[in-house]
């Protein structure tokens, strides 16, 4: 049976398929659905798989290794910057090892589109001395998993398994396979101390470790991910690479599939192409075996790959390790690019030019006479209309600039700072409300990783004593790594206002259920954690709470805590729109609308636009101005457009 499935939900029934017994992890995109297909599949099919959102991806390593150790199938899912937060626990569980498989599912996001940075995930398997499984396509993650378990089981460690972002979210017909056998977990043995982590333990182990890379590398030349052929000819796996080949491409990841599809459209010219070999590595570490019988008799690689140059590395390696006299071409030569996505484009455009070198330079990308395509405008990301965000952002830009203008008046003899406007520095984080950095909120001034607006506030302040710091961060990223920055703050007697906007879900990745909603990944009712009991617990002596929504109501929580010192506490709560209902919709009452663009230009709502200028509806409204319009499709009724019109222009008008 043939199933159209996302790459993400391929890994998901590939990990079932392998006997999967826990799943654990933390959303983000590229990576989110494949936790979501298990905890589907869980809830409908079979509730013996347990699976959670963990409030951070090393509780879900650290829970899934419990799982291991237990003789249990377990898999961890996350995006390539949360296993920088799992690295801590994977380090060392690699020299404790696993009795049940182990995969630790990381998706790389080249681009990045939805990330801070770019990391490739098979030079952490190097580091960490780590297997990585590395599917070029969602046919090959739904029976790759299987391998990596199996892998995982018969080294006793746990390895990774890295798709990229084009292997998650593309579609592809899969063959479901038949489940493979599995046996029941067999309980945690802590007989023999296997599982305390010491230095002579660690030692005898990292010794063991390194001899199970070799063994790995020998394995791998075998692997059915790996491949090795000459074309015309097909694969020289027997009786070795055939004589006269000069020329070779390397490939790995979603790469390969462009690499196909480019020696395909170049094989379809007219001067036909001439011989070459190809190598495909699925998995690492790499096969040394197969990359000298890869490298022997050519003059030329060219290596496609993306992030960063792994597998070219490796063959530069090989080329000077076995005096091997071939010029290996990539990212380090420029033939490639060192950073972002390959493309089908892309690889066409380099293939060609490599396999078939016009004398003027690379062939051009389209036919003589073809046009080109214009380039797509820029779209960049907005919060969404109705966004309580928005709002929140709105209450402190307002009530910090009221108490600012008090203070820069206040009589010399006043604390504060007499004759100058305060400073005040917005710390962001991760999550939507990082889009308040754009006009015209202007809203976050630094955003470096999850948890980090809290503590990046507090070192700013100790520097800058004078300035007011907020530091916002959403109620996910709260329970992910916020506590600790807000225990830190109280023990060490910092001066910040700590922002919780807490729209009830985690609504960047999708709108996943964490600790504060009440519910787990399957949807089951489950323990709420109180946001402001954690606040108070940690000591936080002043917390105010408001609905953004409620403009006046929020400013003055803004302006209250401004008057305090100390570590303070915001908390604005109110459902991000994509879990609540809206209300009625808001419209332009065109008599009283002046055209001013007040509504426009502070608030930046996609809902709200200047339309051309028309005939004035009453002596009051000025002809030259354009007048504001809503948007009723995007519209959700919030109100705080229609507190900030100076006219009363702007009110309920229509059911949502």
């Amino acid at each position: 049976m043939k199933k159209l499935l996302m790459g993400n939900e391929a890994a998901a029934l590939g990990a079932i398929r392998a006997g999967v017994r826990l799943v654990a992890g933390y959303p983000g995109t590229p990576s989110t659905e494949i936790l979501e297909m298990a905890a589907s599949y869980a809830r409908e099919k079979d509730p013996g798989v347990y699976v959670e959102w963990s409030v951070n991806e090393k509780a879900a390593l650290e829970v899934a290794a419990g799982a291991a150790m237990s003789g249990a199938r377990a898999l961890v899912t996350m995006k390539q910057v949360g296993l920088n937060v799992a690295s801590d626990p994977l380090m060392s569980l690699n020299y404790l090892g696993v009795e049940g498989g182990l995969v630790v599912a990381v998706a790389d996001d080249p681009g990045p589109l939805s990330s801070q940075t770019e990391q490739d995930t098979r030079r952490f398997g190097k580091f960490a001395k780590l297997a990585v499984f590395d599917p070029s396509s969602p046919e090959e993650a739904y029976v790759m998993m299987a391998d990596a378990f199996a892998c995982s089981e018969k080294y006793r460690r746990p390895v990774l398994f890295r798709p990229t972002t084009r292997v998650c979210h593309s579609y592809a017909s899969v063959e479901i396979l038949d489940p493979l056998p599995s046996k029941a977990p067999s309980g945690f043995d802590k007989s023999g101390g296997r599982w305390v982590i010491f230095p002579g333990l660690a030692y005898r182990n990292h010794i063991q470790i390194e001899k199970d890379l070799l063994a790995m590398g020998e394995e791998f030349s075998l692997y059915g991910g790996n491949l090795l052929y000459d074309a015309p000819g097909g694969p020289s796996s027997s009786g070795g690479p055939a004589r006269g080949v000069k020329k070779g491409i390397a490939s790995g990841g979603v790469s390969w599939a462009y690499t196909l599809e480019a020696l395909e459209e170049c094989a379809a010219l007219p001067e036909g192409l001439p011989p070459y070999r190809l190598l495909k590595t699925g998995v690492f570490p790499f096969s040394e075996k197969l990359g000298r019988r890869f490298l022997d008799g050519l003059e030329e690689v060219l290596v496609l790959e993306e992030l960063d140059p792994v597998i070219e590395d490796e063959l530069m390696r090989l080329s000077g390790l076995y005096g091997i006299a071939v010029r290996v071409r990539g990212k380090y030569s420029g033939d490639m690019p060192r950073a972002g996505e390959n493309t089908a484009a892309l690889a066409a455009e380099r293939i060609r030019a490599f396999l078939l070198p016009a004398p003027g330079g690379p062939a051009p990308d389209t036919e003589a006479g073809e046009p080109v395509p214009p380039a797509l405008p820029p779209r960049p990301p907005v919060l969404c209309a109705g966004c309580p965000h928005r709002a929140s952002f709105f209450a402190v830009k307002e009530a910090f600039a009221a108490w600012a203008r008090g203070r820069a008046a206040s009589p010399p003899g006043e604390p504060g700072l007499p004759g100058a406007r305060p400073k005040a520095v917005f710390s962001g984080d991760i999550g939507c409300y990082t889009l308040g950095n754009a006009p015209p909120l202007d809203m976050t001034d630094t955003c470096l990783c999850m948890g980090a607006g809290i503590t990046v506030a507090q070192g700013i302040n100790r520097i800058e004593p004078g300035t007011v710091n907020f530091a916002f961060t959403g109620d996910s990223t709260f329970f992910h790594t916020g506590i600790p920055g807000i225990v830190n703050a109280v023990y060490n007697r910092a001066n910040i206002i700590a922002v919780i906007l807490d729209n009830k879900t985690t609504a960047m990745t999708g709108n996943q259920p964490h600790p504060g909603t009440g519910k787990t990944a399957p949807g089951l009712p489950a323990g709420r954690v109180d946001i402001y009991a954690m606040l108070a617990a940690a000591g936080v002596k002043h917390i105010e709470r408001a609905n953004p929504f409620h403009q006046k109501e929020a400013r003055e929580a803004v302006r209250r805590a401004l008057l305090q010192s100390g570590v303070r506490a915001l908390l604005f709560e109110a459902p991000c729109i994509m879990v609540s209902r809206p209300s009625a919709r808001f419209v332009i009452n065109g008599e009283k609308c002046t055209g001013c663009g007040t509504c426009v230009s502070r608030l930046g709502c996609p809902a709200i636009s200047l339309s051309a200028p028309r005939a004035a509806l009453s002596p009051a409204v000025k002809k030259d101005l354009p007048r504001a319009a809503i948007d009723g499709s995007l519209c959700t009724g919030c109100g705080i457009c229609g507190e900030l019109c100076a006219f009363g222009a702007i009110g309920p008008g229509g059911l949502a």
